[in-house]
């Protein structure tokens, strides 16, 4: 088990369910990040952390233990005029809205209605289990 502060270096190709590829990769330079950080998931994390250097590995990660269930509750309904720059927002496309403590979340219109719009701030893969192939190149530190 490799220590929390290591710098590991991996290739991973991450799969939804229905076998769809939400990112990877695959033509990029390969994945660093120190163990333990919470820059990537806590699954992905200790997937990585019990690896060996070459080693490849197949990982499902339950949505409760990725990005959470989808939760209605994240779901709100409000004026156009309270989203900052409502002109460039579009249904169904990714924005980030800004706190005034400028904290940004992930948040996706799904309908505007005579001027109301409803802003889903689930994280777009709430509610999904999530399949890793992983493959451990080096840890460094």
């Amino acid at each position: 088990m490799w220590n929390y502060g290591s710098t590991a270096v991996v290739r991973y190709v991450g799969t939804l369910s229905d076998g769809s590829v939400f990112d990877s990769t695959e033509g990029l330079d390969p994945l660093e990040f120190q163990l333990g950080s919470g820059s990537v998931i806590h699954g992905f994390d200790n997937a990585v952390r019990n690896m060996e250097i070459g080693e490849c590995s197949t990982i499902t990660i339950p949505c409760k233990d990725a990005f959470g269930e989808y939760s209605a509750e994240r779901v709100e309904h409000g004026p156009m005029y309270a989203i900052p720059n409502a002109k460039d927002i579009e249904v169904g496309k990714l924005f980030y809205f800004v706190t005034e403590e400028g904290l940004k979340f992930p948040a996706r219109v799904t309908s505007i209605d005579e001027g109301m719009a409803t802003i889903d701030f689930n994280h777009p893969l709430a509610g999904e289990d999530l399949t890793f192939e992983i493959e451990l190149l080096d840890v460094r530190g």
